[in-house]
């Protein structure tokens, strides 16, 4: 009888997956360096001693677990609170997005409250990091910093300082001695987060983790890294622009759909409390081929100005060039503009784009796209004072949007005289009324985007519109 052997298993430590010999990526999840050799089974574990007894969950306390203050109003707001003692934080962002300088004024804005703060930073040298504060006014008795990349360094440091809040730049850059393969790999960021991660659910520490992300924007490593943690934020920018959000991706201590504004500027990163002025241009004066918009980021109604350029083309395929929108939703919107509305831009160029780098990727701001663009190709300035919110179907209906009294009440607070909304289909019975007044603003429903043009005087009709230029109270 031949002799057989036993060939070695090579398993998957993101999903799982088993394959007979070693690949680089995953068959299953395709991720890249994931596939490993699979340890021996082990036998069956029985009962063992347990570290706390179970206990009626309403005798649990819940004073431990308090958030805290951060000291950054805006990260409080994505956070839900602030900082919980014992949690972990994942904060990824692309790089030179401001990830270091936002910790650092959040490790400095905790030790003003004279609670002991642990930087350690695994990219920089504590004399870079040092610099940055002098420059952010970051500087106190009650923040330690080390520059160290083990991690039995890191834990020894913890032990020393005893800390309230530790920041590790980055997880990436950290690597366990005793394990093979070099910092960043799957291995040594598994082992190297769950190590900080126990140590802050031992010690009530709060801890956050700086994460890198691929080329693709997600965040690098082992998905699991994610689901060690209790809370995932995305650090989000333009190169372009000042301009920073934070978003909340997961988060167990409170809401996902939240997002915080910020300022990078070279004084260090302030908290926007109110950054719709970033993404709308005041102008004295009735500019043609522009549009407001109100869109949501998380609960936070955000306007933005929309701007188009039409003008005639001598190619054979007219350009469509977009910034900050989505590009197949302006392809839809042209199209529903010349089928339904007689707007013929098939011999002509369209260039749409919005103010500030803000980014519109909602379907919200699609009658404000054709308001913009109808605009444009006549030449001819919608009223000032207009906002104009609502999703195009195909057939050039307007369909309501979420939080629509959130959005009309934010408009109505910066100074906006008329907003056009899609008229509520939903209701049954008598028709909804045509118009009517939210915080002194004058609000008017439409049923499809014809009649939304035809209101604010951009079509090729001609005639008397219900709606003026000259007419400054709407009336």
């Amino acid at each position: 009888m031949p002799k057989t052997t036993t060939r070695p298993a090579y398993r998957c430590t993101e999903c799982g997956w088993e394959t007979a010999k070693w690949v680089g990526r995953c068959g299953e999840c395709q991720a890249w360096g994931s596939v490993a050799e699979a340890s021996a089974p082990t036998s069956r574990a029985s009962a063992g001693p347990v570290t706390v007894p179970a206990v009626p969950i309403g005798t649990v306390s819940v004073e431990e677990s308090t958030s805290q203050t951060s000291g950054v109003p805006e990260l409080d707001r994505v956070l839900g609170g602030g900082l919980v003692p014992g949690a972990a934080i994942l904060l990824a962002g692309e790089p030179g997005v401001g990830k270091s300088t936002l910790l650092l004024e959040v490790a400095a804005q905790t030790a003003r409250v004279r609670r002991r703060v642990l930087y350690v930073t695994g990219e920089e040298s504590a004399s870079q990091v040092r610099l940055r504060a002098d420059r952010t006014n970051g500087v106190h008795d009650e923040l330690y910093l080390a520059a160290e990349t083990d991690l039995g360094a890191v834990l020894t440091h913890i032990e020393e300082v005893r800390p309230t809040l530790l920041v590790v730049d980055s997880v990436q850059t950290i690597g366990a001695s005793g394990l093979d393969g070099v910092p960043g790999g799957v291995t040594q960021v598994k082992e190297v987060a769950a190590a900080l991660i126990r140590v802050a659910k031992t010690r009530n520490i709060t801890t956050v983790l700086v994460g890198h992300v691929t080329k693709d924007g997600a965040i690098a490593g082992p998905r699991v890294l994610e689901h060690l943690v209790d809370v995932v934020l995305h650090f989000e920018g333009d190169r372009n622009s000042r301009f920073r959000m934070v978003r909340a991706m997961k988060n167990r201590f409170g809401p996902v759909d939240e997002v915080g504004c910020f300022d990078l500027g070279p004084e260090g990163i302030t908290a926007v409390t109110d950054p719709t002025g970033l993404f709308v241009e005041h102008q004295t004066g009735r500019v043609a081929g522009t549009c407001v918009a109100v869109t949501m980021e998380g609960r936070r109604p955000l306007l933005a100005e929309v701007q188009a350029l039409v003008t005639p083309s001598p190619l054979e395929r007219p350009r469509r060039t977009t910034s900050g929108l989505d590009s197949a939703r302006i392809a839809m919107v042209l199209a529903v503009l010349q089928q339904h509305c007689h707007i013929r831009l098939h011999s002509h160029d369209v260039f749409a784009s919005t103010v500030g780098g803000a980014r519109l990727h909602e379907p919200a701001s699609d009658l404000a796209v054709a308001v913009a663009i109808g605009s444009a190709t006549l030449g001819v300035a919608p009223p000032s004072g207009v906002v104009a919110m609502g999703e195009i179907g195909l057939a050039g209906e307007l369909r309501r949007v979420r939080d629509l009294p959130q959005r009309l009440a934010e408009a109505a607070r910066l100074g906006f005289r008329v907003a056009v909304v899609p008229t509520d289909r939903s209701k049954t019975g008598p028709r909804s009324p045509e118009s009517w007044v939210v915080d002194g603003m004058r609000v008017l429903d439409v049923p499809d985007v014809a009649s939304a043009l035809r209101l604010l005087q951009l079509t090729q009709e001609g005639g008397r519109a219900p709606l003026r230029a000259a007419d400054d109270d709407y009336r």
